[in-house]
């Protein structure tokens, strides 16, 4: 099966996908794109910019996940707003779930945070998620608790205790790698758990394309 990952980071929803599949990842942070191919060696990565990349090659692949960056929709703009940093919501997650709901032929995902708004298009709940397929998600239950919540919402400094904790639940050794920035790279990643749960639900049965 060919996987088109888009807005890679370093693969946290991909880690439970195996070898068995013929996977593009899309990064456009080159430094980023380094790590994910230290840890996913057969896939292929290509440095660019994803919004595009999905439009020009959506029709070469059978599953398409798509993670946009999300903190222009996250409920933090609220006090965010109340402290002056004032920005539109990024319209680029609607035209991509709008694009592959009408265009592509495949099972497809775009995943999400919890906006501050009422989402434009109705998503599924999962686990804090928004979620957006032509696929039925079943319920899941995750492992994540209080203080890992703590830990990648906080605003503080971060601690060594919050990268520690999310190294663990998300499954990634980062001390050989030089980046700056370690514990943004693991907030950004989805738990490698509920990734494969997403596409054991899209090829385990044979559903009906919603």
């Amino acid at each position: 099966m060919k996987i088109l990952n888009l807005y890679a980071g370093i693969g946290g929803n991909r880690k439970l996908w195996g070898d068995k599949h013929k996977i593009t990842a899309i990064e456009n942070n080159k430094e980023i794109a380094n790590i994910y191919r230290v840890f996913f060696p057969k896939d292929k990565v290509i440095v660019t910019d994803a919004h595009q990349y999905l439009l020009d090659h959506y029709q070469e692949f059978d599953f398409i996940w798509s993670s946009p960056p999300c903190p222009t929709h996250s409920r933090t703009n609220t006090f965010l707003h109340a402290q002056g940093i004032i920005r539109y919501p990024n319209m680029k997650l609607y035209e991509e779930i709008v694009f592959l709901k009408h265009w592509f032929k495949g099972k497809w995902v775009v995943e999400n945070v919890i906006s501050y708004y009422d989402p434009l298009i109705k998503p599924q709940l999962i686990d804090r998620h928004y979620i957006w397929s032509n696929f039925i998600i079943e319920k899941y239950k995750s492992d994540r608790n209080f203080n890992i919540v703590n830990a990648r919402s906080s605003t503080r400094r971060p601690s060594k205790d919050n990268y520690l904790m999310l190294a663990k639940y998300h499954g990634f050794n980062l001390s050989k790698f030089k980046f700056k920035n370690k514990i943004l790279l693991l907030r950004n990643c989805v738990n490698y758990k509920f990734g494969k749960h997403i596409l054991n639900c899209a090829f385990k049965y044979k559903q009906i394309i919603l």
